[in-house]
């Protein structure tokens, strides 16, 4: 196992948050509940290098936290979200609020 830093997200509704991040290429790895209706905890991941912990449960997480996702094409992102690109020193990017309002700055950074 490689040590990685996973960020958990706060979300309402798990299914919503996963079908949103389906849309920058994330996918569901697995989802697990104490019982039947309690709260979802999921991971969604984007390749081998971007996991996120989606998390029902209250006081994970807190509201408008911001994280960032390096990517190779943010131009992709930006087009399935309708938003334009910003040019930053470091990076090309974007910034997009997910169903819950979490926070994700996404860019490709310069060469």
């Amino acid at each position: 196992m490689d040590e990685e830093v996973v960020p958990v997200l706060h979300v309402d509704d798990a299914e919503v948050a996963v079908a949103w991040y389906a849309r920058l290429g994330f996918t569901k790895q697995w989802e697990h509940r104490f019982e039947p209706g309690f709260p979802a905890f999921v991971e969604v991941a984007r390749g081998l290098g971007m996991r996120l912990f989606l998390s029902e449960h209250q006081g994970d997480a807190r509201p408008d936290t911001l994280i960032y996702l390096r990517v190779l094409d943010v131009d992709a992102a930006a087009s399935e979200f309708g938003v334009p690109v910003e040019d930053a020193p470091w990076a090309r990017e974007i910034e997009l609020r997910d169903p819950d309002g979490n926070r994700l700055r996404i860019g490709t950074p310069k060469e």
